[in-house]
């Protein structure tokens, strides 16, 4: 039993650093207020990458959702957004993480990745559309 204790520590410890070294010092990052700028001030485009089912549930007024495993597929309609910040969002931070390395790798450069996803979001206490 401890050893799988343990294991699951260094398994969860691994994904933490995994998370953090993925983007040193979290340039590509922002907090929910950062968010909230860059959406009243710069026309950001919030991208809600997960499931219909946690879209439904409830989502960031007016982000776009598409769920991370269709992402490669439906770039198209980002493309009118490619020159304005695209502010990635899951329940976490670490689907949306992924997604901003894949939207940057095919040249979205302002893409950022809500760090603490809707869970921060919801804990700043802003507005979540339930429809």
């Amino acid at each position: 039993m401890e050893q799988l204790l343990v294991g699951a520590f260094f398994a969860v410890l691994t994904a933490l650093a995994w998370n953090l070294l993925s983007d040193p010092g979290g340039k590509n990052a922002v907090d929910p207020m950062a968010a909230t700028a860059l959406i009243n001030h710069e026309n950001a485009v919030v991208l809600d990458v997960r499931s219909m089912a946690e879209f439904k549930d409830g989502h960031i007024v007016n982000a776009v959702n598409i769920p991370l495993n269709g992402l490669g597929n439906n770039l198209k309609q980002l493309e009118k957004h490619r020159d304005k910040p695209i502010i990635a969002v899951c329940r976490s931070g670490s689907r949306s993480g992924a997604a901003c390395r894949q939207l940057r790798k095919q040249g979205f450069e302002q893409a950022k990745n809500l760090r603490g996803g809707m869970m921060a979001w919801e804990s700043a206490n802003l507005p979540v559309n339930r429809k």
